[in-house]
């Protein structure tokens, strides 16, 4: 799976909202994470920025703050460019083409696309003092026995599988130090459809209240949401 799905066509067509739906749940983690680090950013940054949805629950929350999207996909910044104004813009291409730099970027749900995700973070670490990662923690022990791997693989275009511990060993070894860890859980949080979907959450739930390291690496159904800066050691 290469890149080339993300320009021509073929992710819109299997994503036609292009995930616009989960952006408001997600702007929400992201907006607590910065409030309890006391972090009111002038100028953020998501890569990887897709419909623009994120950013645009994001300005609600940090009106004053100059907020900018790079996506490669020309298709996404179209979703996107609607709700540009003076304070929020959208870029289609490289953002490694630029040089600007952040108070925080962002990179929600993307490095897991990317398919040297090593260099895609060294080359990211410098862009801003801070970073925020949502990652999707894939690599469950249902998720495997079920065959769901290769299904996402094919349906989001996920290359890449991590646990929490896969996803902040990453981390470290491209030159971060984690300032703070939050589980995310779409799979209990966002909106079931039926009663019989609602009642099949609660064994995850429960488990995810008593023991969440192991709910998340045998059940699944969960992202890590991690703050994360420099390691000046590694500078």
């Amino acid at each position: 799976m290469t890149e080339s799905r993300y320009h021509d066509g073929t992710y819109l067509q299997a994503n036609p909202s292009w995930h616009r739906e989960d952006s408001p749940w997600k702007a929400q983690h992201v907006a607590q994470l910065l409030h309890h680090h006391r972090l009111q950013p002038e100028r953020l940054c998501e890569v990887g920025c897709g419909a623009g949805q994120v950013l645009t629950a994001l300005q609600k929350t940090f009106p004053e703050a100059r907020l900018q999207g790079w996506d490669i996909s020309s298709q996404a910044i179209a979703l996107a460019q609607p709700f540009a104004n003076s304070h929020l813009s959208f870029t289609h291409g490289d953002f490694f083409s630029s040089s600007e730099t952040y108070d925080v970027v962002l990179a929600l749900d993307v490095f897991e696309h990317v398919e040297n995700y090593f260099d895609f973070l060294r080359n990211l670490r410098p862009r801003g003092r801070y970073c925020v990662f949502h990652i999707p923690l894939d690599l469950s022990a249902q998720a495997v026995v079920r065959g769901l791997l290769s299904r996402w693989r094919q349906d989001v275009g996920h290359l890449h599988y991590f646990t929490r511990e896969l996803a902040l060993d990453a981390l470290q070894e491209t030159g971060y130090r984690v300032l703070d860890t939050r589980y995310t859980a779409y799979a209990i949080d966002r909106t079931a459809p039926t009663l019989k979907a609602r009642l099949a959450r609660w064994p995850r739930r429960l488990a995810f209240q008593l023991a969440p390291d192991q709910a998340a690496l045998w059940l699944g159904g969960f992202c890590l949401l991690v703050l994360a800066e420099a390691d000046t050691a590694t500078r």
